[in-house]
C-alpha cells in the first residue's frame, strides 16, 4: 500500500492544537487529521516560534520539528505540504512552498488576504504545476453533501438565508494588513458554503472561474457607534438562476458563535448549521384538511460525526491517487473570496 509524506507549516491551532479540545469532533487540526489516514506518514512540522515548535516536538519527537520551509527542504521533500499559518503570511509560505513543487498543497482558508495575492498563488501554482486543496471544511462534511443533496427533494427553491454570528469585528480597516476581522476569517467559510450548494444544483460557473454570487445588494449595515469605519453588521443580497433570494447575513455585534442556513424550496426546507441537520419534506397535512405541510423527514439519517477533516484529508490521497477530483480548489476558495471583497467594496465604497 502506498504512502504518501505530509508536512505541516504552522503548528498553531488550525495546524495542531485544536487536535486536543474535548469539545470538538476529532480530528479537528492538521496534524491530528494526518496521522489518523493510514495512507499517510507526518514526516515533519515546521513553526517560526521556537515554543510553539518546541511544544510541538515534544509530543511528536518522531516527527521532524523545522524552523522554516528552507530548514524542511534541507531534511525531506514531503508528497503534501499543508500551509496552516495567519491569513497575512499565506502569500509568502505558500509561494516558498509551491516553488519547491510538492505533489500537493493543503492550504488553509481563506486562501489570501485578497484577490490579488491569490491571483499570485494561482500563478505560482501553474508555474511549478502543483495542485492546491483549499480546506473549507464543510464541502466534506457529510451533513452538509446530504443538505446538497436533498435540495434536488424539495422542489424549485424559493430562498436560501445563510447567517454567521460572532463577537469579532465583521470589518475594520485598519486590520487589512492582518485579516482579522470576520468578514474574511469566518466569513469565507459562509461564501463557499453557499457557492458549493449552487453548484450541487448546476447554478454553476461564468466561464470557468466566477460563481453568480455577485453583484450584492447590501442592506442592514450597522457600524460601530464609537468608529464609524468598523462595521459590526450587514446583509447582502443577491439572486440566482436557481433561487431568486440569496442572503447573507453576518453579525460581529453578536455574544455568542453561530452558523446556520436556511434552505427554503417550494416542496420542503433544509435548516443546518453547527450541530444540526434537519430535513423537512412537503406531506399532507396531520392539522388542516386538504392542505399540505412540511414535516421532518425521517429517512433521512446521519452519521454521528461529519468527518469533516478526515474527508478532507481522504479527498487529498484520492486525489493523487488519481481517483476522485479535488472538492475545495484554489479556485473555489477564490470564489469565495471574490463574494467578501464585492461586499467589502460596497461598504467602502
Amino acid at each position: 500500500m502506498k504512502k504518501y509524506t505530509a508536512a505541516v507549516v504552522g503548528t498553531g491551532r488550525i495546524g495542531w492544537t485544536l487536535g486536543f479540545d474535548k469539545k470538538r469532533e476529532q480530528p479537528a487540526s492538521h496534524v491530528m487529521a494526518l496521522k489518523k489516514n493510514r495512507r499517510i506518514k507526518l514526516i515533519a512540522g515546521v513553526d517560526s516560534n521556537p515554543k510553539t515548535l518546541a511544544l510541538f516536538h515534544n509530543k511528536n519527537p518522531l516527527v521532524r520539528a523545522c524552523a522554516s520551509v528552507d530548514e524542511l527542504y534541507q531534511t525531506c521533500s514531503p508528497d503534501i505540504v499543508v500551509v496552516a499559518v495567519n491569513e497575512d503570511a499565506h502569500l509568502d509560505v505558500a509561494l516558498d512552498v509551491l516553488s519547491r513543487s510538492p505533489k500537493l498543497v493543503i492550504l488553509e482558508k481563506p486562501v489570501a488576504l485578497n484577490l490579488k495575492e491569490a491571483a499570485k498563488i494561482k500563478a505560482a501554482a501553474k508555474k511549478y504545476g502543483v495542485p492546491i486543496l483549499v480546506n473549507h471544511e464543510r464541502r466534506f462534511a457529510y451533513d452538509y453533501n446530504t443538505a446538497a443533496a436533498y435540495l434536488k427533494k424539495i422542489g424549485a427553491l424559493q430562498s436560501i438565508s445563510a447567517k454567521l454570528f460572532s463577537g469579532m469585528k465583521l470589518y475594520d480597516p485598519a486590520a487589512e494588513e492582518s485579516g482579522a476581522y470576520s468578514l474574511l476569517h469566518d466569513g469565507t467559510h459562509l461564501a463557499d458554503i453557499v457557492l458549493f450548494l449552487l453548484e450541487s444544483l448546476g447554478d454553476g460557473q461564468n466561464k470557468g472561474d466566477r460563481l453568480l454570487l455577485k453583484n450584492p445588494v447590501v442592506t442592514g449595515v450597522f457600524r460601530d457607534p464609537k468608529n464609524k469605519s468598523v462595521v459590526r453588521e450587514l446583509c447582502a443580497h443577491y439572486s440566482t438562476k436557481a433561487c431568486p433570494e440569496v442572503s447573507l447575513f453576518m453579525s460581529g455585534r453578536s455574544r455568542f458563535f453561530g452558523f446556520e442556513l436556511d434552505i427554503l424550496g417550494t416542496e420542503g426546507r433544509v435548516c443546518i448549521g453547527n450541530g444540526y441537520a434537519k430535513f423537512y419534506k412537503r406531506f399532507e397535512s396531520s392539522l388542516y384538511t386538504g392542505f399540505y405541510s412540511l414535516s421532518r423527514d425521517k429517512t433521512i439519517s446521519l452519521p454521528k460525526k461529519t468527518g469533516y477533516f478526515a474527508n478532507m484529508v481522504q479527498n487529498a490521497v484520492d486525489f493523487l491517487d488519481g481517483r476522485r477530483p479535488l472538492v475545495s480548489t484554489l479556485q473555489t476558495g477564490m470564489n469565495a473570496l471574490a463574494v467578501l471583497e464585492e461586499i467589502k467594496a460596497a461598504l467602502i465604497g
